[in-house]
């Protein structure tokens, strides 16, 4: 599935060309296309970097039979732009960013330690391949299910319909789960889902749609309670062994599983002052666009301090 596409036409020896270069979630690929005709095509995966992708061909024969080879350099000049740079011979003749770097991407993943064509890097970059393709089916049906509690909380403007549809997915993902071989569990479906039965069978009990709104302080709380049991307890042995399974590098369990229940805090403190002082309609978006990316910033950052605190000490 294509994310984005960028288009970069420029013109040479009276031809009208373009570059389009795209990429999906595993791959990105560059096009030439010389007066709407594919000139060349490159696709590359991202396995730990961003290549320059190069395109070379033979132009129409120019004045005096003389034909000399036209490259095409593309490449991210920023973390969200690409560049093209076109070159006859060894003359640069067009830039779509005068002045910009394409090989940045290239460079700071460098810089960052990340480009690595070692074996072991390559070894760590297949294991990553194979947690996303085992995980992506649960990761989906977490999407969708939040992606459906929207759809029609929008459509009906009744929240309580809206969880119960949730709850309704949810059941029907542990049934299918049953026939099929692909995880669809894996993730946190099941447990929105009892959230979000729990949070519906309060709102029809006291007839208020209100307490929809607080599921996401009730999963925050519930959550944070015990993790932060398993943390003081149990040196987060439970819940850190299970989710260091997603990591691609050791993790310290107790500091890890604490830092995760505090994290659930926040987000509950933060729920529940959206849902008491903004309208039901802003509530809407920020729990399906805001909260996850939030919690997603959150739990990366914690995931990094507890990767430093696993690290051996130096004396």
């Amino acid at each position: 599935m294509c994310l984005w596409t960028y288009k970069r036409p420029f013109q040479y020896d009276g031809n009208d060309y373009e570059v389009k270069y795209s990429f999906s979630f595993k791959t990105y690929t560059s096009q030439l296309f010389c007066n709407g005709a594919l000139v060349d095509k490159c696709t590359h995966s991202f396995d730990g970097d961003f290549k320059v992708v190069v395109h070379k061909f033979q132009p129409i024969s120019q004045p005096n039979n003389r034909t000399k080879e036209v490259i095409v350099s593309v490449g991210y000049f920023s973390w969200l732009n690409v560049g093209i740079e076109v070159r006859v011979g060894s003359d640069l003749i067009y830039e779509s960013h005068p002045g910009k770097d394409i090989h940045f991407g290239t460079k700071k993943l460098e810089n960052l330690g990340i480009y690595d064509n070692s074996m072991p890097a390559n070894e760590k970059r297949k294991l990553q391949s194979e947690k996303w393709q085992k995980n992506k089916p649960s990761i989906f049906a977490d999407i969708g299910i939040g992606a459906a509690f929207f759809v029609v909380a929008k459509v009906t403007g009744d929240l309580r319909i809206a969880a119960f549809t949730g709850v309704f997915l949810g059941v029907a993902l542990v049934i299918i789960q049953r026939f099929i071989k692909v995880d669809l569990l894996g993730g946190f479906a099941v447990f929105g889902t009892m959230m979000l039965l729990v949070s519906a069978i309060f709102a029809i009990a006291f007839q208020s749609e209100y307490l929809v709104q607080l599921k996401g302080t009730f999963m925050g709380v519930i959550s944070a309670t015990a993790l932060m049991v398993d943390g003081v307890f149990n040196k987060g042995s439970y819940f850190g062994t299970r989710i260091e399974r997603y990591m691609n590098s050791p993790i310290q369990h107790r500091y890890f599983v604490l830092g995760l229940a505090l994290t659930g805090l926040c987000m509950a403190g933060l729920n529940f002052s959206v849902a008491t002082q903004l309208t039901e309609e802003q509530w809407l978006t920020y729990d399906t666009f805001v909260e996850t990316p939030v919690y997603l910033v959150m739990f990366f950052i914690l995931v990094w301090r507890a990767g430093k605190k696993a690290a051996p000490r130096v004396y």
